[in-house]
C-alpha cells in the first residue's frame, strides 16, 4: 500500500486524465461562444474520441484483468480498480453529452430551422417523400433476422448500429417472444434529409424510418417493442510476428479479426424495453455496468453529418485561407532557396502545399536522383501518394509505410500494394516498433555540379486534409548535418543498420529518451550555477514517469518549466516541494494542437527541437521517432517572439491543470487579463491583421515565462 500511495503522490492517473481532456472538448459544445455548428462538431468529436477509448483502453484494461495482472499503473490502482472508477467516470460523461444534445444543441438548432423530427411530427409531403426513400433506398439494403433454433444470434459487426425488436407470432398469441435484430445500413447516412421551407432543414433519424416499417418486414409477428443499439469490440490488435508470413498479411487477417472481437460496451435507447436490454446483456457476455443507455442518437459521432449537410455559413467559423509561402526575389526555386536558408512553417496558418510541392517536385524533377519518405496517416486521395507513385517509374524511391497506424491499417494496406506495383520500394520499418517519423528526404544533383540532399522533417502526418485544420510544424532545410543523419535514421528503417550517433536528431527508440532526459538535468545545473534556465515543453500528451521525475527534480533546482499538453498529462503541477515551478496547461479550440516543441534556455544559449514524439513511453520506447534541432536564427525567432508566447498568453482556450489533475479556465485563475486567444491572434497574424504587440503580458507573470529572442545555439 505504501508504494500504491507513493506513486499517488507522483502521478495522476492515466484513465482519469484521459476523461479531463474529452471533457475539455465537451465544454467547447457547450460554449455559446463558438458558432452553433461547430459546436455539434465538438460534441461528434467527444462522441469518437470515446469510442476510440472504449474500444482500445477499457478494452486494454479487460484484457489485464482476464490475463490475472495485478501490478499497479502510474497512479498506484490496479486494473480492476482503474476500471471500476473509469466506468463510472464513463456513464457521467455519456450523461453529460447528451444534456448538451438534448438540452443545449437541439433547442439552438431548432432555433435556426435545423429540426431532427419525430415521425409524429412530419407533414404528409414528409411522410411520402420517406415512405418513398425507404422502398427506394433502404429496404433493398435490409436483411430482417428473427432468433430461433434456425437461426442464431447475428454477428453483429463492431459499432454496426442495429435495431432490435421483441416479436411474437401473430397466431400464437400466448407463445413465447423472439427477438429480432436488423442492421442499419452503413452505406447510407444515419440522418434522413426531408422537403422543407426554404431556409428550414428537416430531418428524420435513419433508425426511425425503419422502425415505422418494420412490421413489413416481420409479417406474421406483433412487433411488440424495438430499440436501437450498437455494440462495441476489443479492437486491440496483437500478432506474432515471427509466425507471420509477412507483416502486410497478419495485419489484413488481424482487420477481420477486430471486426469480432469480444464486446466491451453496450449502447441502447434510453427507455428499452428490459426484455430487450437482458437479452442483448446476455448474449454479448457483458456486466450490467457495460450497458450504457443513449438519451438520443445512438452514436454520437454521426451528428458530424449536420457540419457538412447544413449550409449555413453563419452558423460555422469564419472561413480562414492559410498563408502562401513566398521565395526570395533572387531563388529560381525551393531548392535554390534552401541552399541559402531553412523554411519554417506552421500550419495551418502557413500552407501545407509548400510540403505537398516538395515532394512533387521530388517526383518530378529529373535532376532528383533518389526519394524517401515516411508515411503513417494520409488522405485517400493524397497528392503525395500520386507523386510517389510516379516516382517509382523515373527514379529510385523509397517509402517506408507504417501499417499498423491505428484504424488506418486498411487503407494503408491499400497504398502499400499499389505503390510495389508501381516500382516503389515499400518497407515497412523495423519490427516491433511503429514508424511515426515524419521524414521527406531527396537527393538531388544540382546545377552546380554538386549532389545534395534536401530534407522535410515535421511534427505531423503528410496529410493535406487534417493540415487544414491540425497545427503542426514543417521544417525545410539542406543542413548537410540534419540531412545526413536522415539518411542514417532511413538505413536504420529499411535495414535495421544502427549507429551510435544520430546527432543533433534525438532518434526513438535509440537515443530520444535518454538526450530528453540529459536536456532537462542540463537545465537544472544552469539553474543551479545561478544561469537562465527554462523550459518550455508544447506536445499531446505527457505520460512517462521518468521524464516527469526528472521535471520534478528540474523544479526543485530552480528552473522554471511551462507545459503545454494538449491531452493526456499524469504530471502534478504546483505541488510545493516538488513542482511547485511547474505550470500546465491545456489549448482546445478550432484546432487540433498537434505540434511539438521543446525549448531548453541552456544558460542563454537557447536551444529549440521540434518532432513527433510526445513524452510518452510509446514514443520514446517503442516506435521510431525523430526530433530535430532549429537552427536558423529566423525560424528560431519565429518560434520564441511568435509561438511560444501565444500559447503561453492564452485566456480563452487554454486551461490550467491543477495538482489533482482538473483543469480551470485560465481566464478564471489569471485575474484582469485581456482575453487572448492564440489560434485567433495567429490566424489574424497570418492574414496581416495584427502584429507581435497583440501578445499580451498577463498579471502577475514570471520573468522567465517567455523565451528570449536569441540565436540558436549551433550544434557540436
Amino acid at each position: 500500500m505504501a508504494r500504491n500511495s507513493q506513486k499517488q503522490k507522483l502521478f495522476n492517473g492515466r484513465d482519469y486524465s484521459w476523461m479531463q481532456f474529452n471533457r475539455r472538448v465537451l465544454e467547447e459544445a457547450e460554449d455559446p461562444a463558438n458558432p452553433l455548428l461547430e459546436r455539434v462538431k465538438f460534441l461528434a468529436i467527444t462522441g469518437s474520441n470515446l469510442d476510440e477509448y472504449v474500444e482500445i483502453r477499457q478494452a486494454g484494461l479487460l484484457q489485464r484483468i482476464e490475463d490475472g495482472y495485478r501490478e499497479p499503473g502510474y497512479d498506484g490502482l490496479r486494473p480492476d480498480e482503474s476500471l471500476a472508477i473509469l466506468t463510472v467516470d464513463i456513464h457521467d460523461f455519456v450523461a453529460a453529452q447528451y444534456r448538451c444534445w438534448n438540452s443545449k444543441l437541439l433547442p439552438e438548432m431548432r432555433k435556426q430551422g435545423i429540426r431532427l423530427l419525430e415521425w409524429e411530427e412530419l407533414s404528409d409531403e414528409a411522410r411520402a417523400f420517406a415512405k418513398d426513400y425507404f422502398q427506394r433506398e433502404v429496404d433493398p439494403l435490409l436483411t430482417p433476422i428473427s432468433i430461433d433454433p434456425a437461426h442464431p444470434f447475428p454477428r453483429v459487426l463492431n459499432k454496426a448500429l442495429c435495431l432490435a425488436l421483441l416479436l411474437r407470432a401473430k397466431r400464437r398469441s400466448s407463445g413465447p417472444q423472439v427477438l429480432g435484430v436488423v442492421t442499419v445500413p452503413r452505406a447510407l447516412p444515419r440522418f434522413v434529409r426531408l422537403p422543407a421551407s426554404e431556409g428550414v432543414y428537416d430531418y428524420l433519424l435513419l433508425q426511425d424510418l425503419i422502425a415505422q416499417h418494420l412490421g413489413g418486414m416481420y409479417r406474421g409477428y406483433e412487433v411488440l417493442a424495438q430499440a436501437a443499439f450498437r455494440v462495441t469490440r476489443n479492437s486491440n490488435l496483437y500478432f506474432e510476428e515471427e509466425e507471420a508470413r509477412s507483416l502486410l498479411e497478419t495485419i489484413r487477417v488481424e482487420l477481420h479479426n477486430r471486426r469480432k472481437g469480444d464486446s466491451v460496451r453496450l449502447e441502447i435507447e434510453t427507455g428499452a424495453d428490459p426484455e430487450i436490454v437482458e437479452r442483448l446483456r446476455v448474449n454479448f457476455e457483458l456486466d450490467e455496468n457495460q450497458v450504457f443507455p443513449s438519451d438520443g442518437p445512438v452514436n454520437l459521432s454521426r451528428v458530424m453529418f449536420f457540419c457538412d449537410d447544413v449550409k449555413r455559413p453563419d452558423l460555422k467559423f469564419q472561413p480562414f485561407t492559410p498563408k502562401p509561402l513566398h521565395l526570395s526575389r533572387k531563388s529560381t526555386d525551393i531548392f535554390d532557396e534552401l541552399r541559402h536558408h531553412d523554411i519554417l512553417l506552421h500550419h495551418p496558418y502557413d500552407s501545407y502545399d509548400p510540403v505537398v510541392d516538395f515532394v512533387q517536385r521530388g517526383a518530378q524533377d529529373p535532376a532528383v536522383v533518389t526519394l524517401k519518405q515516411t508515411l503513417y496517416r494520409t488522405s485517400h486521395d493524397s497528392p503525395m501518394f500520386q507523386a510517389l507513385t510516379e516516382a517509382g517509374a523515373t527514379k529510385e524511391a523509397t517509402v517506408v509505410v507504417e501499417l499498423m497506424a491505428r484504424f488506418d491499417e486498411a487503407s494503408n494496406i491499400r497504398w502499400a500494394r499499389s505503390m510495389e506495383d508501381a516500382g516503389v520500394q515499400v518497407f515497412h520499418g523495423v519490427v516491433g516498433l511503429k514508424t511515426h517519423c515524419k521524414l521527406a528526404l531527396l537527393v538531388r544533383r544540382d546545377e552546380d555540379g554538386v549532389t545534395r540532399r534536401y530534407c522535410h522533417l515535421g511534427t505531423g502526418n503528410y496529410n493535406p486534409v487534417t493540415a487544414r485544420f491540425y497545427t503542426d510544424l514543417s521544417l525545410l532545410t539542406s543542413d548537410p548535418q540534419i540531412t545526413e543523419r536522415v539518411h542514417m535514421v532511413f538505413n536504420y528503417l529499411t535495414a535495421h543498420a544502427e549507429i551510435d550517433d544520430y546527432s543533433p536528431l534525438l532518434v526513438a527508440p535509440l537515443t530520444m529518451a535518454e538526450s530528453f532526459l540529459r536536456l532537462i538535468r542540463r537545465e537544472a545545473e544552469h539553474a543551479e550555477a545561478g544561469r537562465p534556465a527554462h523550459i518550455i515543453a508544447k506536445m499531446n500528451a505527457l505520460l512517462e514517469p521518468s521524464v516527469i521525475e526528472a521535471l520534478y527534480q528540474a523544479s526543485q533546482a530552480g528552473v522554471q518549466i511551462d507545459l503545454i499538453v494538449r491531452g493526456l498529462s499524469i504530471l502534478r503541477p504546483g505541488v510545493k516541494g516538488l513542482s511547485e515551478n511547474i505550470r500546465v496547461r491545456s489549448v482546445v479550440g478550432r484546432f487540433l494542437e498537434h505540434s511539438r516543441i521543446f525549448h531548453f534556455d541552456n544558460g542563454g544559449e537557447n536551444e529549440v527541437y521540434l518532432g513527433s514524439a510526445d513524452w510518452m513511453p510509446r514514443n520514446l520506447f517503442e516506435r521510431c521517432e525523430v526530433v530535430f534541432p532549429v537552427r536558423d536564427p529566423a525560424a528560431v525567432n519565429r518560434i520564441h517572439n511568435e509561438i511560444l508566447p501565444a500559447y503561453l498568453a492564452d485566456t480563452v482556450k487554454a486551461r490550467l491543470q491543477q495538482p489533482d489533475g482538473t483543469y480551470v479556465r485560465a481566464s478564471k485563475l489569471v485575474k484582469d487579463a485581456p482575453a487572448f486567444s492564440s489560434q485567433d491572434f495567429l490566424m489574424q497574424l497570418a492574414e496581416g491583421k495584427t502584429d507581435l504587440d497583440a501578445i499580451p503580458v498577463l498579471p502577475g507573470e514570471k520573468p522567465a515565462a517567455r523565451p528570449a529572442p536569441k540565436k540558436a545555439k549551433a550544434a557540436d
